[in-house]
């Protein structure tokens, strides 16, 4: 196993714990913050690992990050139905 998927399951448990604790936003400042360390790390993965571990590493944090998502897709609906 190599430095950058150590990196991500890292991450990803500190993902989980951050989810668990109590928060007065609903999270947003935690996700906005995953997000910034995220993407660089899934740029990695992809880089180090391929294709295919890349989509898995993407696919992990998408579970993690799901409302975050859910409004970014919502986002792009409502700017091609304009």
């Amino acid at each position: 196993m190599n430095l950058s998927l150590i990196a991500v399951f890292l991450w990803l448990v500190v993902a989980n714990v951050l989810g668990m604790l109590p928060s007065k936003d609903n999270h947003w400042q935690r996700a906005y913050v995953l997000i910034a360390i995220g993407l660089p790390l899934l740029v990695w993965v992809f880089w180090e690992n391929g294709i295919w571990i890349g989509l898995l590493a993407l696919a992990a944090g998408m579970s993690v990050l799901r409302w975050p998502v859910r409004y970014l897709l919502a986002w792009i609906r409502r700017g091609i139905g304009r």
